[in-house]
């Protein structure tokens, strides 16, 4: 693979990676075509000329008596940048869907039962709900605190969670990861991307970061990627023999076992997307 400089992944707000040419100092320059084809070098050279120019969007400045204002600012709080980057994106997205249709209403007239009706309208969907509750808890815990003191309360607070259904994604069976391992031999990407995950148990935005630097004495060493900077989990994994052979037989990484296109580590999205 090629490495190309100044080329970056961004994840739009529902959740698809975006390719970026990208240049210190100046606005991004989406790349449409294809990673690692003929026509995808072709638009590479052209964003590099200058021949495609990129988007400019002007947005005027929210009503400071606004929703949107409001949750602006807890962009800007040490809250919010505390959180780790899959975090904030994830507030970021479950938002700006509130903002889309609430953006413009006054913060400080918002109350539990506006909360409570909107929560209702996705009862089909109750993690979604309760993404929902979750983040405009955030946002007006932020803004109920001493020395913040944008609003008096929190209307989120007294909006009850909704109970999940179902059993969640479904869990491959043995017949299917066979099926997969037939499909995709010892020496694939795939097959390592299995293999990790499989021999793991690990998420995705654990394995993507999996790499040489974690081995020590046939352990994995690391620290789970979920509520590092809150939380940490310091784990130890014994490699077993089946993942050794698969990392043995496969093209890796220097720092990670799993790159992309670029030669360059996965993010947790973009592995998602090309898994």
């Amino acid at each position: 693979s090629v490495s190309l400089k100044h080329v970056i992944e961004d994840t739009d707000r529902h959740g698809n990676v975006r390719v970026y040419y990208r240049k210190p100092g100046q606005p991004k320059v989406r790349l449409a075509e294809r990673p690692g084809t003929d026509a995808f070098l072709a638009e590479y050279r052209r964003a590099v000329s200058g021949e495609i120019a990129p988007k400019r969007t002007h947005k005027p400045p929210a009503n400071p008596e606004s929703l949107t204002w409001l949750c602006e600012r807890y962009y800007e709080s040490a809250e919010f940048k505390g959180l780790n980057a899959r975090t904030q994106r994830v507030r970021k997205l479950i938002l700006g869907h509130v903002l889309k249709a609430d953006g413009t209403k006054p913060y400080k007239l918002l109350e539990a039962r506006h909360i409570r009706r909107a929560r209702d309208m996705k009862s089909a969907f109750p993690e979604s709900a309760n993404g929902m509750i979750k983040a405009l808890r955030a946002v007006f815990g932020w803004a109920t605190q001493p020395g913040v003191e944008l609003a008096e309360r929190n209307p989120a607070k007294d909006v009850p969670y909704l109970e999940s259904k179902g059993d969640g994604h479904h869990s491959w069976t043995d017949a299917e990861v066979a099926q997969f391992e037939r499909r995709h031999p010892i020496g694939t990407k795939a097959r390592l991307a299995l293999g990790l995950l499989l021999y793991t148990s690990q998420r995705r935005s654990d394995i993507v970061l999996f790499g040489p630097s974690h081995v020590e004495d046939g352990w994995l060493h690391f620290t789970q990627q979920k509520n590092k900077d809150r939380k940490p989990i310091s784990l130890q994994i014994p490699i077993r023999a089946e993942l050794q052979a698969i990392i043995d037989a496969s093209p890796v990484g220097k720092d990670t076992f799993l790159v992309n296109e670029f030669g360059r580590p996965f993010t947790a999205n973009g592995f998602g997307n090309w898994f």
